[in-house]
């Protein structure tokens, strides 16, 4: 079995809103999940603590990592109260990520927002994923060398649109 470890630094602010959960299926498959909540509240605390549960259990069963967040990402977005632009303002949401080791198969990641995967070899930390955020939409070019906001992200647990519709609603700058 590898080890595995998790800190947390709440920094200046009183309240923690990132979650971890680890699951393991009875096979041996082993979900990891990383959520970077969004705000400061309790709500969002305990959302996020929830949320992370749920999608470790997801992904531990299905063994896959990209589909677990995917599911979850869309029924998330389902619920009707995030329908409203007004009311989903005010609603939990998190950046994340989640890897799923299969015994004898490569791990698999999958990420939604500016939260990150690295895979640390020989001491060297090497980043797995790329921020959604403006800026992936949006790259540096010699007119615009800021390129899209970095600030801003296009896809997390708590958005409607899929990844699809954000790149095409963003298109058109």
């Amino acid at each position: 079995m590898r080890n595995y470890a998790t800190a947390q630094n709440v920094g200046g602010r009183g309240l923690q809103c990132d979650a971890t959960a680890v699951r393991t299926a009875p096979d041996g498959t082993r979900a990891y999940v990383v959520l970077d909540g969004i705000g400061t509240s309790d709500t969002i605390r305990d959302w996020t603590r929830k949320t992370a549960a749920r999608l470790a259990t997801r992904a531990a069963r299905r063994g896959d990592a990209e589909s677990a967040l995917r599911a979850l990402y869309e029924e998330i977005a389902a619920d009707p109260d995030r329908q409203d632009p007004y009311e989903r303002r005010y609603l939990p949401s998190a950046a994340a990520v989640v890897a799923v080791a299969v015994p004898g198969q490569p791990l698999t990641v999958a990420w939604a927002g500016d939260s990150r995967a690295y895979l640390l070899r020989r001491g060297i930390a090497h980043r797995l994923t790329d921020d959604h955020n403006l800026r992936r939409v949006y790259p540096p070019t010699a007119t615009q060398p800021e390129g899209g906001n970095r600030n801003v992200i296009t896809s997390y647990l708590g958005a409607v649109a899929t990844d699809e519709e954000c790149g095409a609603s963003t298109a058109t700058r």
